[in-house]
Order: C-alpha cells, then sequence, then structure tokens
C-alpha cells in the first residue's frame, strides 16, 4: 500500500484533557526521557491500583465512558473503548488501567522467553506532530512471569467481568520464521488460562522478518497452534485476534483477510512510513499517532469495503474522539488507545467514550 499524503490540519499539537492536577502531571512527564516517563506512569497507576486513596480518587477524577454494551460471540464489552498494546507490555499496572474505564486492556506483547528488546534510546516524542516513533523490539519479562501476574489478578478480576483481557503474544527475535508457531503456541499454553482473549502479533516493524509472518501459510499455521494449545491450557475456546501492520501492499491485504480464520482484525500497527511533514531520515521505527490516522483508516476501509464479515478494532491512528467516531462509522466495532493517551492524558478515555455514545445515541 503506497503512503497516503495526510491532510495539512492532522498536524497540531495533541491539546491535553482533563482535570488540572492531571494535565500538569501529563505535561511534567513529556519534559522526561519518554521510555522513563512512561515507567513512571505505569508505577503510579500500578500504586494507584493498590492503595484505597488511589482507588477512591481515579474513578471521581476520570468519569469512565458511559455504558455502551457490545456482544462479539462470546464476549460482552461494557463499552468501546480499549487499551492497545505495547502500553502495559508486562501486566504491571493491571489494576490501575482497570480504575480508568476501559472496555478492554490488552497487554503485551509477550514472548515466551524473556528478552530486552532494542537497544535504548527507542522511543522518541514528536509533539509537533502528535506522533510517537518506537523501536522496543518486545521487550518482555517472559510468558512465566506475566502469567503470575494474570493470575493474581484474575483473583479480583474473574474471567468475562470489566475491562476484559486481551493478551498479546509474540515469537521471540532469535526463532526462525518456520518455528515462529511453535513460539506462540508456547506462549498461549502459559498465557491463555488467565485472557478473555488472545492477540496474535504478526506486524510490528521492529523485530527482524516479523512482518513476514503476514501471509495466508504462516497464519494459518499460527492460528491453528495458538488455538490448539491456548484450548488445551485453558479447557475452552478463546477468540483469537490477529494484528496486522498498515504498510501491506493492497493486493496482499485482500488475500490475507479473505483467507484469514480469525475471530477479530485489529487495524493497524504502527507504520515505517513517513510522511512529507516528518524528515524521511528521522528514527528509525514504527511511527503512530496523528500521521497514522489516515493510513490506518483507508486500510480499515479496504478491508471493510472487501466483504471482511470479521470484527475490526481500530488500533492506529486513534487520538481523539474525532477519529474514534470516524472509525466506528467506518465499520469498526471497537476503538484503542495508545499514543493519543500517552500524549493528551487518561481523561481521552471519557472524552472518546461519550463521543462514541453521543453518535449511538446512548449518551444523554
Amino acid at each position: 500500500m503506497n503512503p497516503t499524503p495526510l491532510a495539512s490540519e492532522i498536524y497540531r499539537p495533541a491539546p491535553l484533557a482533563g482535570p488540572v492536577l492531571l494535565r500538569a502531571l501529563t505535561l511534567g512527564l513529556r519534559l522526561l526521557p519518554p521510555e522513563l516517563a512512561h515507567h513512571l506512569a505505569l508505577a503510579a497507576l500500578a500504586l494507584a491500583g493498590r492503595v484505597h486513596l488511589g482507588r477512591l480518587l481515579l474513578p471521581r477524577l476520570l468519569p469512565p465512558p458511559p455504558p455502551m454494551p457490545l456482544q462479539l460471540g462470546d464476549l460482552m464489552f461494557i463499552n468501546r473503548v480499549g487499551l492497545a498494546a505495547g502500553y502495559d507490555k508486562n501486566a504491571v499496572a493491571l489494576e490501575g488501567l482497570a480504575l480508568l474505564g476501559f472496555g478492554h486492556i490488552e497487554v503485551g506483547t509477550i514472548t515466551p522467553q524473556p528478552q530486552p528488546g532494542n537497544q535504548k534510546p527507542r522511543v522518541f516524542r514528536r509533539l509537533r506532530q502528535g506522533a510517537l516513533i518506537n523501536r522496543m523490539g518486545f521487550p518482555s519479562l517472559g510468558a512465566a512471569v506475566v502469567a503470575r501476574r494474570l493470575q493474581r489478578y484474575r483473583l479480583g478480576h474473574p474471567l468475562g467481568t470489566p475491562p476484559l483481557l486481551a493478551v498479546n503474544i509474540g515469537k521471540n527475535k532469535q526463532t526462525p520464521l518456520a518455528e515462529a508457531a511453535s513460539d506462540y503456541a508456547l506462549a498461549a499454553t502459559q498465557l491463555a488460562p488467565y485472557a478473555d482473549l488472545l492477540v496474535i502479533n504478526v506486524s510490528s516493524p521492529n523485530t527482524p522478518e516479523l512482518r513476514a509472518l503476514q501471509t495466508p501459510e504462516h497464519l494459518a499455521r499460527i492460528l491453528q497452534a495458538t488455538r490448539v494449545a491456548a484450548r488445551t491450557a485453558a479447557g475452552r475456546d478463546l477468540p483469537v485476534w490477529v494484528k496486522l501492520a498498515p504498510d501491506l501492499d493492497g493486493d496482499d491485504l485482500s488475500i490475507i483477510v479473505k483467507q484469514l480464520c480469525a475471530d477479530g482484525l485489529v487495524l493497524t500497527n504502527t507504520t515505517v512510513a513517513r510522511p512529507t511533514e516528518l524528515d524521511r531520515g528521522d528514527q528509525a521505527g514504527g511511527l503512530s499517532g496523528w500521521p497514522l490516522a489516515q493510513r490506518a483508516l483507508a486500510v480499515q476501509s479496504q478491508v471493510i469495503n472487501q466483504g471482511c464479515n470479521l470484527p475490526v478494532i481500530a488500533s492506529g491512528g486513534v487520538v481523539g474522539p474525532v477519529q474514534a467516531v470516524e472509525r466506528l462509522r467506518g465499520g469498526a466495532s471497537l476503538v484503542q488507545l495508545w499514543t493519543g493517551l500517552v500524549l493528551r492524558g487518561p481523561a481521552l478515555i471519557g472524552l472518546v467514550g461519550r463521543a462514541l455514545a453521543d453518535v449511538e445515541g446512548q449518551h444523554d
């Protein structure tokens, strides 16, 4: 798919949202190196989820999205706003994140074995364009460690209770492509008992050759191995979503979608393209935020216009209520936040949820 020029009005600083205190904290985090700021935000959310005062204050400071229930298969989502993978890679802050009002939370990407990811620095802000660039490379504590954290979380949050928990899994960097299905199956074996659904990540641009798995043949093997492993480990059938890249050639995307036996499509991951407003010699990695909005919408439109009957989860470029409404009107079932949440603060969750409910006439 060729890069799509973006409208100039998309390029403007993302305004902060929410109470003054939270806007000030978000602004303060912008003064720190991006990855350090993110770790501090996760630590604060983890603390808020553990202490009584945090559990009391967060829902009051940040009114959650209004109810907007949606049944997808056997799963009931209480609203349409979710957290995208990459924000809480190792399930550090689930208790705190659950207080923010998400309808679902996607943790990960989690690899079977621990790995450090790429060399730092590996996250870069582009505030003028409302964007982030990351080349994290699946830093993961490994499936065994994360599984223990999810097991503890489940003591107070049984399966099927909101927010639903999606677990995003990937292969280790050193695993050859021919053996990738085994990695996904191993991760599923350890994590499926604690997940409401699984997400297959074959679309990160930051693990060498990973995107080569975006073929019908590779995906069929990975999905089959993941389903069998999950069913054996969890004693039930779990929905499995697949997350695709926005940089697929249009013909390749059509072939994949027509043959994909998944339960949902997450559209999209980050892009390796660089619009003209960004320096083409800029940092390597996946670009997210405002510059991805039109490209991700175009991918969604192509998939839906071709008659795809899988639920679409809009993940790329949803940085505010306008993009969320656009994606829902364009046929998406759910939306996910990540870059917008980082740049604008946690009040964005409620703003997006209320905008979506207004469109559906479910919010007074």
